[in-house]
């Protein structure tokens, strides 16, 4: 434990800055160095002479970010290469329909509600998945439905909704081109990931 004495204010805003700066840098690459980092820093604060040129540090950030890069491709092609077998194998299952789309659907519940539209809001209970049956999310853990506009939220949803009658349960299964594409959705759902999603359509809400 930090022996170090926060007694202002200044003091204080100062190590919060140090904490949000230490954080951002050691997620930012592999290999990422304190020690330098900290060098960086005294160099700008003192006014110090710089120990590298401009050009050597933007050469630098160019091969890691090409590096990153390289990395993410690899990552995603097998991401992108285990969804599409998942998927291909599920399709064949019974009881899974297939859209033009790609979307693939199991119905759990038939409902006899009203259909949603594209401009409607709905109140929905839902448990999401990767297709390894890891979850990164779901209202019912959380005891409390969710509310949202059926257009604002990924596409294979959207698409889902609008075909649901208000009363059914669906298990969907989502190709991450109808997900969240090549970006992923923070740290649980990474680039190219195929999903799988429960959902109940509760009601409409407007």
């Amino acid at each position: 434990m930090s022996n170090i004495k926060l007694e202002t204010n200044e003091e204080l805003a100062s190590y919060g800055i140090g904490l949000q700066m230490g954080g951002q840098l050691k997620q930012a690459f592999n290999g990422s160095s304190l020690e330098a980092a900290l060098a960086g820093i005294n160099h700008a604060f003192k006014g110090e002479p710089m120990a590298a040129s401009d050009e050597a540090i933007g050469a630098a950030f160019k091969v890691i970010q090409e590096r990153i890069e390289a990395e993410k491709a690899v990552s995603g092609k097998a991401a992108s290469g285990e969804g599409e077998a998942f998927l291909a194998t599920n399709a064949k299952r019974e009881g899974v329909h297939t859209t033009e789309s790609g979307l693939q659907y199991e119905v759990i519940t038939k409902g006899d509600g009203e259909l949603p539209t594209a401009a409607s809001t709905v109140r929905t209970h839902y448990r999401g998945t990767l297709i390894n049956g890891t979850e990164f999310d779901s209202s019912y853990s959380r005891n409390q439905p969710t509310e949202f506009p059926v257009n604002g939220v990924i596409a294979g949803w959207t698409e889902a909704l609008q075909l649901m009658p208000v009363g059914s349960k669906w298990k969907l299964f989502i190709p991450y081109q109808l997900a969240y594409g090549d970006r992923g959705a923070g740290g649980a759902i990474g680039p190219y990931q195929a999903l799988v999603f429960e959902i109940e359509l509760l009601a409409i809400v407007s």
